[in-house]
């Protein structure tokens, strides 16, 4: 069958938006439903620790499923799972049910995502080579990013809105709402270009397989591995900096019933990342290499982070967090290419999966950690924590700089 780049950009530009905006409703408010639900604060970061406790558990394994099976089965699981599990967190919330119930849901929650992480990404990476396309992987992940940065604006405001006007409940209502539709759209758009099932797989048997594979072709080699192992650090951060900011602007703003101003600090991120989106391709020009760009852009959001925690003034941890989402938004199309340049496709999905499981591992311990810092002395001296531990991936991205790895220059490539 033939298909066009632009067919294959246009489907995975589709399914970002539907995808990201069911996600999105509910992630202005999460952190307020929890703590509607009865939890703690250290609780509720807790549950989020085992949300990501589940994409560290299957991260690996639903790769693999994407590998062996196909990347299309793996993203119509995905929202099959996450509408299951965003039901019973609404019905956790309705009988203020026990921590225990809510650790087990968030778990299958962090199931969902991981059948999405690694799957989605390979399937773009190889549907282009198989369409014969002729840009740059920046610029395709960068307009993925501008169109979840729409979804997310518009889902966020709306799901911050819509529970200002109603409850808290509702929002989860329509998430499930919206993941049923994008199941059907996937299922009807999304098919496995440029991607070849292993005759006789079966997922005992590729197991097995997996970690030498993932290790060859991750952490066997240097460069990967080492901004693999900076993420672990900048992503358990920023899970935490971006759930934590719900709750602080609150503080700040004075009024902790307004979940319109919660879902505005997901909307800001989510116009950083429209506008990280659109400034990657210039950005990207004026570095003469990724790991160089990728330095820079973690320095300067450690240092907003920093400047969050010494701040009082609402109106300026806004504009904090807008910068510290814009160089994150610039950093991650361009962290993606470059190791997306050096993953075979035979083994991307579980590679990516398995990127993503580190990353994952550092929110692990990084969001109850720095929850039980906001617990015991504040939100504020919690960023600054949370800043500190982030500038440890700065010497690992130098590492990988050093590797000089095919991927790493930007001259001479496309616009």
């Amino acid at each position: 069958m033939r298909v066009t780049a632009r067919q294959i950009l246009n489907t995975y530009l589709t399914l970002t938006v539907l995808s990201t905006f069911s996600f999105s409703f509910i992630w202005g408010i999460n952190t307020l439903f929890l703590l509607d639900a009865g939890l703690s604060i250290t609780e509720a970061f807790a549950a989020n620790a085992f949300f990501t406790v589940g994409q560290v558990l299957f991260e690996v394994p639903t790769g693999v499923v994407a590998d062996a099976f196909g990347r299309r089965i793996s993203y119509l699981l995905g929202a099959l799972t996450l509408f299951v599990s965003t039901a019973l967190y609404l019905l956790l919330w309705e009988i203020e049910g026990p921590f225990w119930a809510w650790a087990i849901t968030s778990v299958v929650l962090g199931l969902g995502f991981t059948f999405f992480s690694g799957a989605t990404e390979a399937w773009l990476v190889d549907a282009l080579k198989f369409a014969d396309y002729r840009g740059t992987l920046d610029a395709a992940f960068a307009k993925g990013q501008i169109a979840g940065g729409i979804a997310m604006l518009i889902g966020t405001v709306s799901g911050g809105v819509v529970a200002q006007l109603t409850h808290l409940g509702v929002p989860y209502v329509l998430r499930a709402l919206m993941l049923g539709l994008t199941f059907l759209v996937a299922y009807a758009l999304m098919h496995d270009y440029g991607f070849t099932r292993r005759s006789g797989a079966s997922v005992s048997g590729e197991v097995r397989g997996v970690f030498s594979s993932s290790l060859t072709h991750g952490f066997r080699t240097p460069p990967v591995r080492w901004l693999m192992l900076a993420e672990v650090f900048v992503a358990g951060v920023g899970y935490y900096a971006f759930y934590a900011m719900q709750p602080y602007l609150l503080a700040l703003y004075g009024r902790e019933e307004s979940y319109a101003i919660a879902g505005l600090a997901a909307a800001i991120f989510a116009g950083a990342q429209i506008v990280g989106g659109f400034l990657v391709p210039y950005v990207r020009r004026a570095f003469g290499r990724r790991t160089t760009l990728v330095f820079f852009t973690y320095l300067t959001g450690a240092g907003a982070l920093a400047l969050i925690g010494f701040t009082s003034v609402f109106w300026m941890a806004l504009v904090l967090l807008a910068l510290w989402a814009v160089v994150d938004a610039i950093s991650y199309p361009v962290r993606q290419a470059f190791i997306n340049g050096l993953i075979p496709s035979g083994e991307r999905a579980t590679v990516l999966s398995f990127d993503n499981l580190l990353s994952s591992s550092g929110g692990v311990v990084l969001q109850p950690a720095l929850g039980r810092a906001a617990d015991v002395w504040s939100y504020a001296i919690s960023y600054v924590l949370g800043a500190g531990v982030s500038l440890l991936a700065l010497p690992f991205v130098l590492l990988a700089r050093r590797e000089n790895a095919v991927s790493d220059a930007t001259s001479g490539e496309g616009k």
